[in-house]
Parts: structure tokens; sequence; C-alpha cells
């Protein structure tokens, strides 16, 4: 089988997806840490709810949640982009 350009991409994003969430920072991101420091987090709404919270799947635990949740991740925007490229082909 003669792997085309997309397979091996696709690979690769999974592998950095799988394999480089394992060492993501568990402290706040730069918006969230300024809303702790200043103490409006708690008047935060939450406009949608996120698939992997935290980056993980609820119901899991610990290294394998954060790995799923970063494969998971990848595969959801892969579908989403190709049906949105499907959507646009057919205009």
């Amino acid at each position: 089988m003669r792997l085309r350009w997309w397979m091996v991409g696709l690979v690769v994003c999974l592998l950095m997806a799988g394999l480089l969430s394992l060492f993501a920072s568990p402290l706040p991101d730069g918006l969230e840490r300024v809303a702790e420091d200043h103490g409006f987090i708690e008047k935060a709404e939450e406009l949608f709810s996120s698939p992997f919270p935290d980056y993980s799947l609820p119901g899991l635990g610990g290294a394998l949640s954060t790995s799923l949740a970063g494969v998971l991740g990848v595969l959801l925007i892969l579908l989403l982009t190709l049906l949105w490229a499907r959507l646009l082909r057919k205009r």
C-alpha cells in the first residue's frame, strides 16, 4: 500500500496529540490566571460545554484520559473539516 501525504500527516498529528498532550501544563492558561488573580473567575459563564473539559475524558483518569482526549480531538477536527469541505464542494 502506498502511503499518501495526508496519511503520514494524520499519523504524525495523532502521535503528537496522544503523546505530547501528556506534557501539557495543569496550570490555568493566561486568561484564566488573570481572572483568578483579579477575583472575577466566579463570574465566568460557559457559552457551551467542551467535549473534553480540562483536556481529559470524563469518566477516565490519568494519562490515558489526556492521551485519548488529544487523539479524539484531532479526529473530531478532521471530521468537521472533511464535512465542511464536502459542503463547500457542492456549491
